[in-house]
């Protein structure tokens, strides 16, 4: 594996202080949020987007959809189909952007998942993953802190079914249920398929929606050990929203990187699993 791009969230308005922030600070990409109010809804508004975007340049910039209560495994038909049509329209706006990567949730902003459907979930995800690569972008899906997604054995089958890359939140995987239980282990979110790993947040915990940084290096780098391993994921995204935390986390990451040379970094697959 690469040496991994450290990237930032796009947590400063201002594209212009946002690209110096990364620059001076070394980050080398940016992971781009699309929330339902910043989604252009016009061409003039994509149009105006684009010119953003192309600001960052020479950062690397991937995206991340976080649309609240938008799924396409909606049990109400209209809303499922409203969610596909939505996710279509990002899928062909990140390629507009002439980006590659674009991660998504499945149980995003819900509080159960009883109001979505398995089976339609699964189907229109495939079907979303085909029109994806149509498009010339590698659809990822992140494991969230509750629901389907931060169930191991169940992340698994979403990824395998629909063909789907990932994006493996360490944070998310901290407190979700399974692990908090003991009844998995953090590993469990990405060993049966970590050659499907593109991308990893870092970052300590999430509480209450807010992510929080490590106190030290300790905190986390059992976790980054695991990404590291990863075959494909070199796209760390330090997801914090706040300077102060996400400086402490970059110090963290580059004290880690510091002491894990390429060279002893060995690729997690199915003959070469933690134990």
């Amino acid at each position: 594996m690469r040496t991994p791009r450290i990237a930032c969230c796009n947590f400063i308005p201002d594209v212009n202080e946002l690209k110096e922030f990364a620059l001076r600070y070394g980050f080398s990409g940016m992971d781009w949020t699309f929330t339902m109010e910043s989604l252009p809804r016009t061409p003039r508004e994509e149009s105006s987007l684009v010119e953003t975007i192309s600001k960052l340049h020479p950062l690397e910039v991937r995206y991340h959809c976080a649309l609240s209560r938008v799924d396409l495994g909606d049990l109400e038909v209209e809303r499922a189909e409203k969610a596909l049509g939505i996710l279509r329209r990002v899928c062909r706006l990140v390629s507009k952007l002439a980006g590659k990567f674009l991660t998504i949730h499945v149980g995003l902003g819900l509080d159960s998942t009883n109001g979505l459907s398995w089976e339609r979930t699964v189907d229109r995800l495939a079907f979303l993953v085909r029109l994806a690569n149509e498009a010339g972008v590698r659809l990822c899906l992140e494991n969230l802190a509750w629901g389907w997604t931060s169930r191991p054995e169940l992340y698994e089958k979403l990824i395998r079914k629909s063909g789907c890359w990932g994006t493996f939140d360490m944070g998310h995987a901290q407190v979700s249920p399974s692990v908090s239980t003991k009844q998995y282990r953090v590993d469990d979110f990405v060993s049966p398929h970590a050659d499907r790993f593109l991308n990893a947040h870092i970052y300590h915990a999430e509480d209450g929606g807010r992510h929080l940084s490590p106190t030290s290096l300790r905190d986390l780098e059992e976790r980054l050990r695991l990404v590291r391993r990863l075959p494909r994921c070199d796209w760390w995204v330090l997801e914090l929203r706040e300077e102060r935390a996400l400086l402490e986390t970059l110090a963290c990451v580059r004290e880690f990187l510091s002491s894990e040379p390429v060279g002893r970094t060995s690729h997690l697959s199915a003959g070469n699993l933690p134990v």
